[in-house]
């Protein structure tokens, strides 16, 4: 452990993380999926637009459609992601109801998707979201209008302690400590790069 000063933050945020080994055989129930969705719904966004779209491919009832997804994501997240029942991608429409451009909807669209991420921790899941994979094969795969920016894809599934589940060098990561940048480098006291606190 480091000498690094930590606070006291919600049980639901410490335990939140994004592993890369999952349980191939272990199923998301759809009741699961909805409350997942349901968190996602009550996210804040600007003018409660509510931006944010998402695509839910459930490998057990469709398995076609995710792995057309599936071959959207980078090698590295296929190495792990294979193992995971759930995929979601994270959609932000550009344009308000009114078609100006809402310069916030990706702000609140990883707000619903952090909703997301906490509520299946407290359903003892986990979701690992991923920027590698192709926006361009993924939007033509599916259909995805012009307006629409995918953020990020979020596997979703339980955790598995198997380590032969993935190559290597993702074991490492798997092992290795969880880290941050200290408070101070990134919260600032009334001006800008002044701690908040010493």
């Amino acid at each position: 452990m480091n000498n690094q000063k930590y606070y006291k933050i919600n049980s639901l945020i410490a335990k939140r993380w994004s592993p890369r080994i999952f349980n191939p055989n272990k199923q998301v129930t759809n009741q699961q999926i909805l409350s997942i969705c349901e968190a996602a719904r009550w996210a804040p966004s600007c003018s409660n637009q509510q931006p944010y779209k998402y695509i839910i491919w459930n490998k057990s009832s469709n398995s076609v459609d995710f792995n057309r997804a599936f071959d959207t994501l980078d090698i590295g997240n296929q190495n792990w992601v294979k193992n995971c029942p759930i995929l979601l991608v994270a959609l932000a429409d550009t344009k308000f109801d009114d078609g100006n451009f809402n310069n916030w909807a990706e702000y609140d669209t990883g707000s619903a998707s952090e909703n997301i991420c906490l509520q299946a921790t407290s359903l003892g899941l986990f979701a690992h979201q991923m920027a590698g994979f192709d926006v361009n094969k993924l939007k033509i795969s599916f259909d995805i209008p012009p307006s629409y920016k995918p953020m990020a894809m979020i596997a979703i599934g339980y955790k598995s302690d198997d380590l032969s589940l993935v190559d290597e060098k993702y074991i490492k990561m798997e092992l290795s400590e969880r880290k941050r940048k200290p408070l101070q480098d990134n919260f600032f006291d009334s001006k800008w790069k002044n701690p908040i606190y010493k």
